[in-house]
């Protein structure tokens, strides 16, 4: 339970750095801010281009993640969703 509020809070603080409005819930964007829909992930290691992939096909503008992005994640959103935005990491 104290992992579930941790990560919540840090969805939390994460929407109101980039000026959203936190939403939260399943299958549910983490934030909104207009029409952009941003999701959060707070872990230690690389968020993985399957993954992002997956973010990307639930209509996601923006992916935040505190461990970062691997190299073909990142070469996955530049070839084929430069619309996307990868934010944070290391």
């Amino acid at each position: 339970m104290a992992r579930q509020k941790k990560r919540q809070s840090f969805e939390k603080r994460t929407a109101r750095k980039h000026r959203g409005r936190h939403i939260g819930g399943p299958e549910k964007p983490d934030y909104t801010r207009g029409d952009i829909q941003g999701e959060v992930k707070q872990r230690q290691r690389p968020l993985t281009k399957p993954e992002v992939m997956e973010e990307c096909r639930k209509g996601r503008d923006e992916i935040v993640c505190s461990g970062g992005f691997t190299e073909s994640a990142i070469r996955y959103v530049r070839r084929y969703r430069p619309g996307v935005k990868l934010l944070g990491g290391r």
